[in-house]
């Protein structure tokens, strides 16, 4: 993994038209992507479906970073979850399949969308109430913001880990 000698994404400063109560929820973001961004490439794409001792794969933790992104923030935005988004749901077990760039590319265009709800997230609306899943959970705007910057951080940490024991594994070091 190639090593940055810029700061981390919440060191650089403010992200453009982000409220600032919303920095935090994108800077983490922005360093996620910064990490699927490194970690991703150096990968074969057999290893991005590697299985070391049943942990879950690579390909899956990045599938399922950008469902669980787009879920919490339809839910933020006030709304219930479409058909579409239950099957993807219901199908992320399953999928075994997306190059490295493609992987790259559909996170990417994840984070671009977040980013886009973020900008027109008003500070207003942060503490207004949002239910969510079938049970209707109470949460906030806020509360589902950032949980999705913390849910796709612990991903994102996953698989930088996951890919470190899929290179260990490969090159005999483990």
């Amino acid at each position: 993994m190639e090593i940055n000698s810029e700061p981390e994404v919440w060191l650089r400063g403010p992200i453009p038209n982000v409220p600032a109560l919303l920095q935090p929820v994108a800077h983490s973001l922005l360093q996620c992507r910064n990490e699927v961004r490194a970690t991703i490439p150096e990968l074969s794409s057999p290893q991005l479906w590697m299985r070391p001792g049943g942990a879950a794969a690579i390909g899956y933790h990045v599938h399922h970073a950008i469902g669980a992104l787009d879920r919490l923030f339809t839910y933020a935005r006030g709304e219930q979850l479409s058909s579409t988004q239950l099957a993807a749901l219901k199908a992320e077990d399953h999928l075994g399949e997306g190059t490295n760039d493609q992987l790259i590319a559909a996170f990417d265009a994840a984070v671009e969308r977040a980013l886009q709800q973020l900008q027109t997230t008003a500070d207003a609306a942060l503490l207004d109430p949002r239910e969510v899943g079938r049970a209707r959970r109470p949460s906030t705007v806020i509360g589902l913001l950032f949980h999705a910057a913390e849910h796709t951080q612990r991903h994102v940490g996953q698989l930088v880990t996951t890919a470190k024991v899929v290179r260990g594994t490969a090159s005999g070091v483990a």
